[in-house]
């Protein structure tokens, strides 16, 4: 049901966390995965796991907030692997702060990077779906995009406009077979959560009706689905993979 034998996918943001469990997961059902991320020689470890379980990874240096690095990268892929079946688009900063104290210039690197990255890679790759009339986009949106979060203003608002992006892309390419979705992950345990104190991961789960933080493979599971003929009737769409938090 999650065979993806001869497909190719492109992950942004794939050299450690979310992205790399997601390039993993992919791989462990047949894709060759184009592991993006913005310095090249970041990707060693994510390849090294790919190709362990038998399936090409190559490297690629893109900064998605800028259209040329882009429209390089996916042309490289395109050249490399000659298709692209599969875009993940997981690359993502934060740069948190109370609204009357964030700079412009925090709200622009964060606005650059997690949605008009979105934007220009799903723009660049999605011109080969279109003319073999199949592809598929998975976009990391984040939970903050449907409820908001105090201190996060920039960063709600670029996953805000991820959701509502995919819903337009999904509109405007389902004619031509390509379908693109949403995840909006909650809390997912990283290293950064693992430094919390007891106390603040204990306010933390009481937000989650399942009583726990979620894992990257959590997450990198709905991300295998989207990506898989399991969902070929799901487009324009957010799943929620946050224990709850949000219903």
């Amino acid at each position: 049901m999650f065979n993806l034998n001869d497909k190719v996918a492109v992950v942004t943001g794939a050299a450690r966390g979310l992205g790399q469990a997601i390039a993993v997961k992919l791989a462990e059902a047949g894709a060759d995965v184009a592991l993006c991320d913005l310095k090249a020689e970041w990707l060693e470890e994510t390849a090294g796991k790919v190709r362990a379980l038998g399936r090409r990874a190559e490297m690629y240096g893109v900064n998605v907030a800028d259209g040329e690095s882009v429209a390089a990268g996916i042309k490289a892929i395109e050249k490399d692997f000659e298709k692209i079946d599969v875009l993940v688009n997981n690359a993502g900063i934060t740069k948190d702060g109370l609204l009357m104290r964030m700079s412009e210039e925090d709200w622009d690197a964060v606005l650059d990077v997690n949605l008009k990255g979105v934007f220009l890679c799903t723009k660049a790759a999605t011109r080969g779906m279109m003319k073999r009339r199949s592809g598929t986009i998975v976009n990391i949106a984040s939970v903050i995009g449907l409820m908001g979060n105090a201190g996060q203003a920039n960063y709600a608002a670029s996953k805000g406009g991820v959701i509502s992006f995919s819903k337009t892309v999904a509109k405007e390419l389902a004619s031509r077979n390509v379908r693109c979705n949403a995840v909006a992950p909650g809390f997912i345990r990283t290293a950064m959560t693992d430094k919390l104190d007891e106390e603040v991961q204990g306010k933390m789960k009481e937000l989650i009706p399942l009583g726990r933080f979620g894992e990257p493979e959590d997450v990198a599971n709905v991300v295998l689905f989207l990506a898989s003929d399991a969902s070929a009737y799901v487009t324009g769409q957010v799943l929620s993979t946050c224990g709850g938090m949000v219903m």
